[in-house]
């Protein structure tokens, strides 16, 4: 039985070019092979601002929102983030996802496809591995980063076309994602 990988969309910006780099990573996977994957759109999702009574820590939520989260969150066994850089850091959207559950997160790996200007969205990809440790995910130092994202999508920004450096980033990041998630089982049974 393959592992189980949700790629999440974090930007939920109109204008926003995260589904067509998320598409192409989540058919990236599928030619891998290893994993499962699910694609999760933040946007479509719509969490409101964390609105639990209680610490997630307890799981007792109130909210059909954050439960179908929870659900969502708890069946993978690794996560590879779609992030832009927003001022050095991921969109809001992360880390209001982030917070709403606890115990799900724990003990996976996770990888990060990020993209932006000169950069890749490398910042934003650092300013999430140390909030990932926070919920005691396992972030993978390989990576995908994307720089100057823009000339690599269509005119409607519904196709990108990775050049051949992006491209050679995904199997190493799968690759230690697999061997992670692999060995994280083991953790939380």
């Amino acid at each position: 039985m393959s592992l189980k990988l949700n790629t999440i969309i974090c930007s939920t910006r109109p204008g926003r070019v995260g589904p067509a780099v998320a598409r192409w990573f989540h058919e990236e996977v599928g030619k891998h092979g290893q994993f499962q994957s699910t694609l999760i759109d933040l946007a479509e999702l719509n969490l409101p601002l964390y609105d639990e009574p209680e610490h997630p820590i307890l799981r007792r939520y109130r909210h059909d929102h954050t439960k179908a989260w929870s659900a969502s969150v708890a069946a993978a066994d690794a996560y590879v983030f779609v992030t832009p850089e927003y001022n050095f850091n991921p969109p809001p959207a992360f880390f209001n996802a982030l917070n709403y559950v606890y115990a799900e997160w724990n003990y996976k790996p996770a990888g990060l496809v990020s993209y932006g200007g000169v950069s890749g969205g490398l910042r934003a990809a650092q300013i999430a591995k140390q909030i990932l440790t926070t919920v005691k995910v396992m972030p993978m130092t390989e990576g995908v980063p994307i720089p100057s994202v823009a000339q690599l999508l269509d005119a409607d920004k519904k196709n990108f076309q990775p050049n051949d450096l992006v491209k050679a980033s995904v199997k190493p990041m799968l690759d230690e994602l697999h061997r992670w998630a692999q060995a994280l089982k083991s953790m939380r049974s």
